[in-house]
């Protein structure tokens, strides 16, 4: 293994190196950054490898009872865990309606947009998104064609605007949700080549799967929402299916769902079909069940506008909302739809939930994430988490680590 000592090193070199090693180890972990595997100690404390004459003194000296522990512990540990970093709704501005002559679009034409959080998501080995509404340049927009102005909420993102997403970390996002078909199939056509020039894996058009190699092993990314031209939340049975099958095919399985309804009054998870203006938008916890049940390792929620709780189910993370991330100027931002995060999730080799953090964000209007020092999100996150899930619900710190629940007290 890179960077480790050799075997045979004699115990006074082997302590040595040690000693070395510990005085040169970083001290705390600089804020609003992902917690990272440490490096080798030949990186850490620039330690060199002993010379051949060293190393065949080492092999003729006589045994001590201490150099078999001291292997043993020199012997590389497993895998590093698959750290992730997921946030919720993207939209980083808007040239719809064509009147609006650049009025929604950020200032500087979004050059420093995402600065604030970029550091946590390329710290990640995978950052995900939901884009909301397409990359697209010019077109009409069908939907809004018979509504009167103003009545009518359609996006329209500039494709230049796919740079910032690639320069911010972002390795893969949702493109299902109900306005990624705001231009119809011009829209979801060219918001998939300007991914696709990028670098930018994407998932949710029907039977659509997102493939990464992450740290030697391979993710699949599906993505589900209740509006038309994307996977369907609703059918339950065909998602289970498709899990399995990507679960044949990679170690570890990611889904992403867009659903329930929306705004300060909905922050909560309901049992059974949520409805909203009258449409089915899913039975989110019978959804992400089934989909951790045929082998999905973490599920991320986003739609709602607004931070919903955390469940640690069989041992996987559920997300069921992660509210507004990046939505300039076209989304209510006031109270509770102003308080967001990145969540940041460690995943063992099997899926399994190991630990996490809550980095805390906040969007005042006309939008943009800005790091919060005041850490509204977490005991938000924390209240909602307890309340709908109890025991199931994760561990979340006033510095916001999360970890599994607790252990239930012994009878």
């Amino acid at each position: 293994m890179r960077g480790a000592l050799p075997l045979r090193v004699g115990l006074p070199a082997l302590l040595a190196a040690l000693a070395a090693a510990c005085a040169h180890a970083p001290v705390g972990r600089p804020p609003f950054v992902p917690e990272v595997a440490a490096p080798a100690a030949e990186e850490r404390t620039g330690v060199e490898a002993p010379s051949p004459a060293a190393e065949e003194e080492a092999a003729t000296a006589p045994a001590t009872a201490a150099e078999p522990a001291a292997a043993e512990a020199a012997a590389p540990a497993g895998p590093p865990p698959v750290v992730f970093a997921a946030v919720g709704d993207i939209m980083l501005g808007s040239t719809f309606p064509d009147e609006s002559n650049g009025a929604l679009l950020p200032p500087d034409d979004g050059a420093g947009l995402l600065d604030e959080v970029s550091p946590v998501l390329q710290a990640a080995d995978v950052a995900f998104g939901n884009l909301e509404g397409p990359l697209l340049d010019q077109g009409p927009s069908d939907k809004c064609k018979d509504s009167k102005p103003g009545r009518c909420y359609a996006f329209r993102v500039p494709e230049r605007y796919g740079a910032l997403l690639a320069r911010a970390g972002f390795k893969v996002l949702s493109l299902a949700n109900n306005h990624a078909g705001d231009f119809g199939e011009a829209g979801r056509q060219s918001t998939r080549a300007v991914l696709d020039r990028l670098g930018i894996a994407h998932a949710g058009g029907v039977g659509e799967v997102a493939w990464l190699e992450v740290r030697g092993r391979r993710v699949a990314v599906l993505a589900y929402s209740f509006s038309s031209g994307t996977n369907d939340l609703r059918d339950i049975e065909t998602a289970v299916r498709q899990v399995k099958e990507a679960r044949e095919r990679a170690e570890l399985v990611v889904v992403s769902f867009h659903g329930g309804a929306e705004g300060a009054p909905y922050q909560h998870v309901p049992l059974g079909p949520e409805r909203f203006y009258g449409e089915d938008r899913g039975d989110e916890r019978l959804f992400a069940h089934a989909v951790v049940d045929a082998g999905a390792a973490l599920v991320l929620g986003h739609g709602p506008h607004v931070v919903r709780g955390l469940e640690l189910y069989r041992g996987r993370l559920i997300a069921y909302s992660l509210g507004n991330f990046a939505t300039y100027g076209g989304m209510n931002l006031t109270g509770p739809n102003g308080i967001t995060l990145v969540l940041e999730a460690r995943l063992a080799d099997d899926g399994a939930f190991l630990s996490g953090r809550v980095h805390p964000v906040r969007q005042e209007r006309p939008g943009g994430p800005r790091r919060d020092p005041g850490g509204a999100i977490v005991p938000l996150l924390r209240r909602l988490s307890v309340e709908d899930f109890g025991a199931a619900a994760p561990q979340i710190g006033d510095d916001g680590a999360i970890s599994p629940p607790a252990p239930a007290p012994a009878s």
